[in-house]
C-alpha cells in the first residue's frame, strides 16, 4: 500500500504520485466560500489542498467507499482542528447520507469514473450527483484518455469525454468545460482530461 506524503493509507494507487493537485484545483476557479466535494478522495490529498489553500471560507466533503480513507481523514481533522471538513464512508452509487438535494457548489472526482463502468454503475453514480449539486454549481471529472497505455485502468473501463457528455445529458446535466492537456506527460501525450457539467 502506497504512503503519500500526507501520510494517508490508500486504497489504489495514490494520484499524489503523478498528478499536481494544484494544477487540478485552479480548474475549478475556487472563490475561497464554496461547499466542495471530493468524491472518491481516496488518500485524501485534493480535499487537503482545497481545505489548506484554496477553500479557508467554505465547506468540504471528503468521501469515499474505503473505511480507511476516512479513519484517516477523521485522524487529519482531529490533528489539525479542522472544523469545515465533514467526512463520510459511503458507495456514491448507493446514495451519499446525509448530503442534502442541491447542496454542493463544487464536485470533483479524480482517477474515479473509470470504477463506475467498471462496476457497470455510471448511471446510478450520475443521478446521485445531479442530486447532490447546485443549480449552478460544477462536476469536475477528471480521468485517464481511453487509450490502450500500459498505466491506469484497463483500456475497456476508460471513457472519452465525448462518452461522458452523452451519460451526464441523459441526467439533465450539460458540458460546461472541457481540458484534454492536463495530468501526466507520457509519450502519447497529456494522460488525462477534465471535464465540467452543470445542470440545466
Amino acid at each position: 500500500m502506497m504512503m503519500p506524503e500526507n501520510g494517508h493509507r490508500a486504497h489504489g494507487f495514490s494520484s499524489a504520485f503523478f498528478l499536481d493537485s494544484d494544477e487540478i484545483i485552479q480548474e475549478l476557479s475556487l472563490t475561497g466560500n464554496e461547499t466542495v466535494m471530493d468524491a472518491g478522495c481516496g488518500d485524501g490529498h485534493n480535499a487537503i489542498k482545497v481545505l489548506e489553500d484554496y477553500n479557508h471560507e467554505g465547506l468540504v466533503y471528503a468521501v469515499d467507499i474505503y473505511d480507511a480513507s476516512i479513519e484517516d481523514m477523521e485522524t487529519y481533522k482531529k490533528e489539525n482542528n479542522v472544523e469545515n471538513l465533514i467526512n463520510i464512508e459511503a458507495d456514491i452509487t448507493e446514495g451519499i447520507l446525509g448530503v442534502d438535494d442541491e447542496s454542493i457548489d463544487v464536485v470533483l472526482m479524480v482517477n474515479v469514473f473509470h470504477g463506475f463502468k467498471a462496476s457497470r454503475k455510471m448511471d446510478e453514480a450520475v443521478k446521485e450527483l445531479s442530486r447532490i449539486i447546485k443549480k449552478d454549481g460544477k462536476i469536475a471529472i477528471m480521468d485517464y484518455k481511453p487509450w490502450d497505455v500500459p498505466k491506469g485502468p484497463p483500456t475497456q473501463y476508460r471513457s472519452s469525454p465525448e462518452d461522458l457528455e452523452k451519460l451526464f445529458n441523459k441526467h439533465g446535466l450539460e458540458k460546461i468545460y472541457l481540458n484534454e492537456e492536463i495530468g501526466e506527460d507520457i509519450p502519447e501525450g497529456k494522460s488525462h482530461f477534465l471535464i465540467m457539467f452543470s445542470k440545466n
